[in-house]
């Protein structure tokens, strides 16, 4: 990408943003020293276009997640999962325990002949089938 003004222009659009600062804003600046501020930084992607390595939005994700219900869950349990889904478009490191244990559980329960039903209409969590 160019870059459309000179080092120079930049340094001095920013001294004349500095000087024009109410003060209190202006002792924010102070704080964190002049030479690090720094007025003009790209802000951060809103979360509702942040993807995931597959290049779904955790919107994306949840719909999909819910057309494969059998069933409309209950109000909790969809703001939960849809924590959860941003948490995962965010920063896949910080949800990575919680997916490798549920992999890991899930085969537990399967070697074990366990099986985890669908929610049922009501959004309760019928019994596990016990041998």
């Amino acid at each position: 990408m160019e870059q459309m003004y000179t080092p120079e222009q930049i340094e001095e659009q920013k001294r004349a943003m500095y000087e024009r600062m109410a003060p209190r804003r202006r002792r924010f600046v102070d704080r964190i020293g002049y030479e690090n501020w720094d007025p003009f930084q790209a802000p951060f992607d809103p979360i509702d276009i942040r993807t995931d390595r597959m290049g779904f939005t955790a919107h994306e994700l949840l719909n999909k997640y819910f057309k494969t219900l059998p069933s409309i869950p209950d109000p909790d349990y969809m703001q939960t999962l849809s924590e959860f889904m941003v948490l995962l478009v965010m920063n896949i490191e910080k949800v990575r325990p919680i997916l490798e244990f549920s992999d890991w559980y899930n085969a537990l329960l399967k070697e074990r002949g366990v099986s985890l039903k669908p929610l049922s209409p009501k959004g309760e969590t019928p019994r596990s089938n016990q041998p």
